[in-house]
């Protein structure tokens, strides 16, 4: 019987999909991620209509069952189950609009393996489908080699230092390589490759693993590297190859002197200290701050997982992984302004999975990787030459294991390894047949009642794309359109936009809110209030407080509530706006009792309320809990000396310059009145040292140098300064003349 149009049709759409990992979406929040997300659930919203219409018409594409089926079918109900029991289950179900996952979109990337391994039937397909893949990774990698480039065709071009190609993320990109490599690597060995997928399987080993490299990060390359080692192993014991022997002593090679740099005093030598890229992968000290943050980051998730038996078995839900990472929050992570603070992923699928999904999420993601172990040993016997897809294949989930212990996934990488799970359930179900062969089962049914059914589902996918996908992308393009407005000094059109992005009320809300809440606290902060800004503001607190009923166990919304009040509050010790503030602030503290940023909104708070005593308490317990930042010594010393202790509070901000803290110039030049007041003129020497290295073409901080050098009866210095300050300003020349000849000499 001939191939149904349906099948033929979807098997189109299954190879187009491979294409996936490089649409983005360039005018976009989250532009490497989003785009991707809601074309492909388009795409398999679409699919399902074709593949039930299918199951109608041939009953023989019914969905395959295997071990592989069934592992991801019960991680599948893993994570429908955590997401229902989750302490936040929009955010379980729908996801954030940067990392674009969750169980909506989970649910789609089983469902596309589900049509791909029923309809994908036959060797050649499934060539073609991962043709098109390692294709697809080939043109992402050459789209990293142009971000070396100053090319602006590629976004993130500028001679970057680590590439990320089309998937936004170094190391989430060499993840999506990664996989691809081992999958190139395997095809290329298979015997009776045409010279053109030779060329093609061929490339996508040698670019994949160029591009790996040129990330630098090294939990991939210590994944690609084991894969390697792995594979070259088995192959050589296999096939007792001289070139296999080759590249395997090589590989051993390279890894033996990688390890004796890393144990010998060969790791200070000059020619790793010369190179951005050895220094970097030769980094492997605990001590570093980026692994120390990894550390802390684990430590609070697992600290969260342990804290009952409810979250041991079923964890915090999906998606929220900053719940646990807020309530537990390590001080030393905030070295001030700027630090990043906020992990909403664990760095680490496997406690990403056991946080956030618990025992039961756990066991059945682990048995993903464990049954398609199985299922490959299984492969190995059932034919001769299916060794090299147990090999290839076997180390390509290794190297990925080894990979994901120091990342998590999203879109490409998720739609790659789901592909490697469908081939290896095709290679599982074809036993010794090339093909998966099935007598056809078709379905007699009225043509019209057909129609009817088709159109119905066909109209129900297009209403379910149209709310899910095209809605968000508007609402996303538009809050975009409101943040380009903002750069541009559009006050008014800046909130149009985000007030129409706000209006679509879509998943993705939640950022969006909180971007209006971002782009309001600049602009007021920096602003006069006027009745305009001042509506704008009121706006932005009815919407994230929307965020806060939303989410109640996160602080991030009662943060932005507090300062979008304590900018309304300034100026009036008794506006209600302070007090309102101050709920919010403190309510945030409960959650999350250690994150020092919400110490500072507290302290404003009362700063605001002219309670000193109060703002001076807050700030200082900041201080006890990371000792090491200064900006928390800067807040309590300025306190110190607005109620009047300036003694003191000059000691706590000497502690905080002692600590690092960099005063912007008009922290300096308050400062320096406080100094004047006490007349102590080596320590405003030192501020304007420091300010004239700051602003070298303000004449006025030489001139109040100078001053400064004099009254310590450094003569010589106060005039070299005159002189600068002329230099800068020659209509000083007269009163510069006047200051030398006080001091008795000529300038």
């Amino acid at each position: 019987m001939r191939e149904p149009i349906l099948a033929k049709i979807l098997r189109y759409i299954i190879y187009a999909a491979a294409f996936m990992p490089l649409i983005i979406f360039s005018q976009f929040i989250s532009p490497f991620h989003f785009g991707k997300v809601v074309v492909f659930r388009s795409i398999v919203e679409l699919m399902v209509v074709g593949y039930l219409l299918l199951l109608w018409q041939d009953r023989s594409y019914r969905p395959k069952t295997n071990i592989i089926f069934w592992a991801l079918l019960a991680f599948v109900a893993a994570f429908s189950v955590t997401t229902l029991a989750s302490i936040q289950p929009y955010a379980s179900f729908w996801g954030t609009l940067e990392r674009m996952g969750g169980l909506w979109t989970f649910f789609h990337y089983f469902l596309f393996f589900i049509i791909a391994t029923a309809v994908l039937r036959k060797q050649e397909h499934w060539e073609t489908f991962l043709t098109c893949t390692i294709a697809t990774a080939i043109l992402s990698a050459l789209y990293g080699f142009g971000q070396k480039t100053n090319i602006s065709f590629f976004i993130g071009s500028g001679g970057r230092e680590r590439i990320f190609g089309t998937i936004g993320n170094a190391a989430l990109f060499a993840g999506y390589e990664i996989v691809n490599i081992f999958l190139a690597l395997t095809l290329l060995l298979r015997p009776n490759n045409s010279q053109f997928k030779k060329i093609v399987y061929g490339t996508g080993v040698v670019l994949g693993s160029l591009a790996v490299t040129m990330t630098v990060v090294r939990g991939s390359l210590l994944g690609l590297g084991a894969g390697l080692l792995m594979f070259s192993l088995w192959y050589f014991l296999k096939t007792n190859s001289r070139k296999a022997k080759l590249v395997l002593l090589s590989l051993a090679t390279v890894a033996s002197l990688f390890v004796v740099i890393l144990i010998t005093p060969l790791k200070d030598a000059s020619f790793i200290g010369n190179s951005k890229f050895l220094r970097r992968v030769t980094d492997t000290s605990f001590e570093s701050f980026t692994a120390k943050t990894r550390f802390w980051a684990w430590q609070a998730g697992l600290k969260g997982w342990s804290e009952s038996p409810r979250r041991i078995l079923l964890g915090w839900g999906p998606e929220n992984f900053n719940i646990p990472f807020s309530k537990y929050f390590n001080p030393k992570f905030f070295t001030g302004y700027g630090a990043e603070t906020l992990f909403d992923r664990a760095h680490n699928m496997f406690v990403e999975v056991l946080v956030t999904m618990g025992l039961i999420g756990f066991i059945t993601y682990v048995g993903i990787f464990f049954f398609s172990f199985r299922a490959l040993r299984t492969i190995r016997h059932a034919q001769t030459d299916n060794y090299i897809y147990t090999i290839g294949l076997s180390s390509l989930i290794v190297a990925y294991a080894i990979h994901n212990a120091f990342i998590f996934d999203t879109s490409a990488n998720l739609l790659v390894f789901f592909t490697i799970l469908g081939f290896i359930a095709f290679l599982l179900m074809r036993g010794k047949d090339r093909d998966i062969t099935a007598s056809p089962q078709p379905v007699r049914i009225n043509p019209a009642l057909r129609f009817i059914v088709g159109s119905l589902l066909a109209i129900t996918a297009l209403v379910l794309i149209y709310r899910t996908n095209i809605i968000p992308s508007k609402a996303n393009y538009a809050s975009t359109r409101g943040i380009i407005a903002g750069w541009a000094n559009d006050f008014s059109g800046a909130v149009v936009k985000f007030t129409e992005a706000m209006n679509y009320n879509v998943p993705g809300r939640y950022e969006i809110r909180h971007r209006f809440g971002q782009y309001l606290l600049e602009y007021s902060g920096a602003k006069q209030q006027t009745p305009e800004v001042e509506s704008a503001v009121k706006l932005a607190i009815d919407e994230i407080t929307k965020n806060r009923d939303e989410n109640p166990a996160d602080y991030l919304p009662l943060l932005y509530l507090s300062r979008l009040n304590i900018n309304l509050g300034r100026g009036d010790a008794k506006s209600p706006y302070n007090d309102i503030a101050l709920q919010h602030s403190l309510r945030a503290l409960e959650i999350s009792p250690t994150f020092i940023r919400t110490f500072y909104e507290i302290g404003q708070g009362y700063l605001n309320k002219k309670d000193y005593e109060s703002a001076i308490k807050y700030f200082k317990q900041a201080a006890e809990l990371n000792p090491e930042v200064g900006l928390s010594y800067w807040y309590w010393g300025i306190v110190e000396i607005t109620r009047g202790n300036p003694d003191k509070g000059l000691r706590v901000i000497n502690m905080a310059l002692d600590r690092g803290y960099a005063p912007s110039e008009s922290d300096y030049l308050n400062l320096a009145q406080q100094y004047v007041a006490r007349k102590d003129y080596q320590a405003l020497a030192d501020i304007y040292e420091r300010l004239v290295k700051l602003n070298p073409k303000n004449s006025e901080y030489y001139t109040s140098l100078a001053v400064a050098y004099a009254n310590l009866g450094r003569v010589d210095d106060a005039l070299a300064m005159a002189r600068k300050a002329v230099t800068i300003d020659p209509s000083l020349l007269p009163s510069a003349q006047e200051f030398a000849r006080e001091l008795g000499r000529e300038l």
